[in-house]
């Protein structure tokens, strides 16, 4: 069979190259084509666009490179007419998975479209459900909350596992010694301000000055930021000093902390699993005028409780800050981060939340069983 995959960052690229490492043990003649990154591409996946090409964030970063988005739409279309393949597995990345979608489902009838890993409606722009489900043959989600959720629209998700779950789980089981939480040479606070370049930008020296702050109080404490796969070296350096440590080993790193600062999105979600406690950060652009107001009403048309972090989304409870809009300031985070250093019942209370995400989530394999079901599909 003849699988095309597109993923449009790290994250979808990691899952990805797992999902079509389960699908060759279930197809021995797989042929695998699509737009990815370097792990696609270990796993047997021909690329014929880098993800690094394609990673454009937000109206201003689209239009600025839009000739580059023509062009990464007109390569999508010319493989797909010319592989003709059994099955186009989207990975999130909405914005051009769902145009992809469209044309696929147009001028490739006999084109299964799978949407593994769907945006997250649920959170933003739910009108884009009936889309996903309208091109869509099968939709595999990655949260339990989600088969109820399409189920309101009269539309069926199927929930698989967790592809962070497995993730954490391989690198337990690969670094066994990380369960004791081994402690690096001086205690450190894990700054992870995200994978697209804009994100890193708008967050990243926010959140250096506020772990600055704390240094204040916890002198002996380093600062360790994680990057992001695509990102070089170079790129961090103009914000960072010598004392500053830079690491691409962003579990490790994370299961060392004693504290985390987390932008918004997957990394909250891994960093609750590897049980660092941890503080939630996002930059919206308003005004500090009018930023309480669009953050309230943005909040008011959230599926779950108004929660942004999908920690605090899927526990039902604000189990972690989330500072965003006007609330992303220095002072707030320095604050956060020292109350979950000082005050060791908060410190608790919040472990205590996070250690239930595990059973939330279950243990079934994601990619596994979302190969197992495009297998289905296929032979259906």
């Amino acid at each position: 069979m003849k699988y095309f995959l597109i993923a449009g960052e790290a994250s979808g690229d990691l899952h990805a190259s797992r999902l079509i490492q389960a699908l060759s043990q279930k197809d021995r003649h797989a042929d695998f084509a699509g737009m990815g990154g370097d792990k696609m591409q270990q796993a047997g996946c021909r690329l014929v666009q880098h993800y690094r090409e394609m990673a454009y964030m937000g109206i201003v970063a689209v239009l600025r490179n839009l000739n580059k988005v023509r062009r990464n739409f007109r390569i999508a279309r010319q493989a797909l007419i010319q592989m003709q393949p059994d099955v186009l597995i989207l990975i999130d990345y909405p914005s051009f998975n769902l145009r992809i979608a469209a044309f696929c489902h147009k001028h490739l009838p006999r084109t299964k479209i799978v949407y593994y890993i769907p945006p997250k409606v649920w959170a933003w722009k739910s009108w884009r459900v009936h889309k996903i489900a309208r091109y869509s043959d099968l939709i595999l989600g990655i949260f339990p909350f989600e088969e109820t959720y399409y189920a309101r629209y009269g539309y069926r998700c199927r929930y698989v596992g967790n592809p962070t779950v497995d993730s954490i789980r391989d690198y337990l089981d690969t670094h066994p010694n990380a369960t004791d939480a081994v402690p690096s040479p001086h205690p450190h606070i894990a700054i992870l301000p995200g994978s697209r370049k804009s994100e890193i930008t708008n967050c990243l020296p926010t959140m250096l000055q506020a772990a600055r702050m704390v240094q204040e109080q916890h002198p002996d404490y380093r600062i360790a930021v994680t990057a992001a796969p695509s990102m070089p070296d170079a790129f961090y350096r103009q914000w960072l000093t010598e004392d500053i440590l830079l690491t691409r080993d962003t579990y490790g790193t994370v299961q060392r902390a004693q504290v985390a600062i987390v932008n918004s999105g997957t990394a909250t979600l891994e960093t609750a699993l590897l049980g660092c406690p941890l503080t939630a950060v996002y930059h919206i652009a308003t005004s500090r005028f009018f930023g309480k107001h669009v953050v309230n009403l943005f909040k008011h048309f959230l599926f779950h409780d108004g929660y942004f972090t999908l920690v605090n989304i899927l526990l039902r409870k604000e189990a972690i800050q989330e500072l965003i809009a006007e609330r992303f300031t220095a002072t707030n985070i320095a604050y956060e981060v020292n109350r979950l250093l000082d005050d060791n019942a908060y410190r608790k209370a919040q472990k205590d939340d996070l250690q239930q995400l595990q059973a939330i989530l279950g243990t079934q394999p994601a990619a596994k069983n979302a190969a197992q079901a495009v297998i289905e599909l296929i032979n259906a």
